[in-house]
């Protein structure tokens, strides 16, 4: 359940660089990416950038945010929120082996963020940590083959890499809650 003081707590806990001072980081972002702040776009993305490292399917999200009565959102106008947040480039959205969308909140400065997806349960876990020795260079190698693209005219990019396979979980036998 997600209520309008928990919007507000989770507004109040997330810090957006060009966020005036007093003014709700939420609310800033989405007026920087030129969205209108509505209840409805506040709650989704303030539940999201309070889960930074989940990604959700467009299920998951709606089952996540249900129970809020006064801001009940229906799945066509979620899918649409959705969309607009990440073709603004608030959400990152990737498709897992089995076409199924995740979504989760996208840093302004993560062009790369390398994750493992299990083909068993399905769980995405971020790699960033495991990563940590690597994360400079895979950053600075996601930079440049972006800058190389936008280069020969190309638009709107972001990259994803993903590990596929077996998680530790699954391929032992205990069970573990799929996200």
């Amino acid at each position: 359940m997600v209520s309008p003081n928990k919007i507000s707590k989770i507004s109040r806990n997330i810090r957006a660089a060009s966020a005036p001072a007093g003014a709700d980081p939420i609310d800033s972002l989405l007026s920087v990416h030129g969205l209108r702040r509505t209840a409805a776009a506040r709650l989704v993305l303030g539940w999201l950038l309070a889960h930074p490292d989940t990604s959700y399917t467009h299920a998951q999200l709606q089952l996540a945010l249900a129970g809020d009565d006064t801001h009940a959102l229906d799945r066509v106008t979620l899918y649409r929120l959705i969309d607009r947040l990440t073709q603004v480039g608030l959400l990152l959205c990737r498709v897992d082996n089995n076409r199924v969308r995740r979504y989760q909140a996208m840093p302004a400065s993560v062009h790369a963020t390398p994750h493992f997806e299990c083909q068993s349960c399905h769980r995405d876990s971020p790699l960033a940590g495991a990563l940590q020795a690597s994360s400079r260079d895979l950053e600075k190698a996601a930079q440049t083959a972006i800058e190389a693209l936008k280069a020969l005219g190309y638009k709107g990019l972001t990259m994803d890499v993903a590990v596929r396979g077996v998680c530790v979980d699954c391929a032992t036998g205990t069970t573990g809650v799929a996200q």
